[in-house]
């Protein structure tokens, strides 16, 4: 990048994530999951036939279609179903909220992979994978 030297560890003037996409078979279901779990709502103003965004707080979260392989060119880089290269993470308010999201995700068709516990790094948390099987995780940090 210009302007920046090696080692240089200061954020780039302006730099903020906005996005978090997630590859999806069926981009209106798995966006009206996590719509149903966490209560984030949908960003109409960039729906498209394979796209759907939500609203998670600050950072939206996208849903693309298969088609979005190939319109991103991307189409080599398509993983094996089960293959996990990234995850979510969403921070709720406390222990008891983890618990009863956990409860409601299993509910709503999400696989329970590690139940609540405590983690090393002093966080409430469980991990799931949602009905495509992408595996995000749901925590408080104390």
């Amino acid at each position: 990048m210009a302007g920046r030297e090696q080692g240089d560890d200061r954020p780039v003037a302006g730099a903020f994530v906005r996005d978090v996409n997630l590859f999806a078979a069926d981009p209106q279901r798995l966006a009206a999951f996590y719509s149903a779990l966490f209560g984030f709502a949908e960003i109409e103003a960039v729906r498209s036939p394979v796209f759907r965004c939500l609203d998670a707080g600050g950072v939206r979260l996208g849903f693309n279609g298969p088609e979005a392989y190939a319109l991103l060119d991307l189409s080599d880089r398509q993983a094996p179903k089960g293959t996990v290269g990234c995850y979510v993470t969403v921070e709720l308010a406390d222990d008891a909220a983890v618990d009863d999201a956990a409860t409601r995700a299993v509910g709503l068709g999400a696989t329970l992979i590690k139940p609540p516990c405590e983690t090393y790094y002093n966080a409430w948390q469980c991990v799931l994978a949602d009905p495509e099987d992408n595996v995000f995780r749901i925590q408080h940090q104390r």
